[in-house]
């Protein structure tokens, strides 16, 4: 049943990603996007992987996928149904994306891979960590999103300097 969740998630996640790329509309794009995050988050929970699985779903398809649709209803334009043009580099992609799929698909064969079964780490192992010894790169990192939303706030209220 696993093998099964998995595979279906996988094209879902696949489909998905697809309709991102080639869909004409950006506000649908934007939003297969977060279908694609949480299709991925799903594959967490497969692996049995649920902090993951938790931060994909929250950060990714709470948090980015919805900047992202905030950001395309802002700059919307007349004629939302043909917003994404054409791309004229299509085959040059298509082509750079088979050539990175490949080696991918080389490294993954070529890798050996160790399967021994480690310790059980559990979220609350997780968030211990993050509050003892990685306190101060969290409390780092909390500031500079701090600093970015303050300074995109000013962008976006049209700050003028003071001089």
């Amino acid at each position: 049943m696993h093998t099964l969740a998995f595979y279906m998630l996988a094209g879902i996640t696949l489909a998905a990603a697809t309709g991102v790329v080639f869909k004409r509309n950006l506000v649908h794009s934007a939003f297969l996007l977060s279908v694609t995050f949480l299709g991925v988050a799903g594959l967490y929970m497969t692996l049995e992987a649920e902090f993951m699985a938790a931060v994909q779903a929250l950060v990714y398809s709470g948090a980015v996928a919805i900047l992202v649709v905030i950001g395309v209803m802002l700059t919307q334009r007349e004629d939302m149904a043909h917003s994404s043009p054409p791309n004229k580099m299509l085959v040059t992609g298509g082509l750079a994306a088979l050539a990175i799929v490949g080696v991918l698909i080389w490294a993954v064969l070529e890798t050996p891979w160790k399967t021994g079964k480690g310790s059980i780490v559990t979220v609350a192992d997780i968030g211990r960590r993050f509050l003892t010894d990685f306190a101060p790169p969290f409390e780092a990192i909390a500031l500079l999103l701090l600093a970015a939303l303050i300074g995109a706030v000013v962008l976006f209220k049209g700050g003028k300097a003071q001089s």
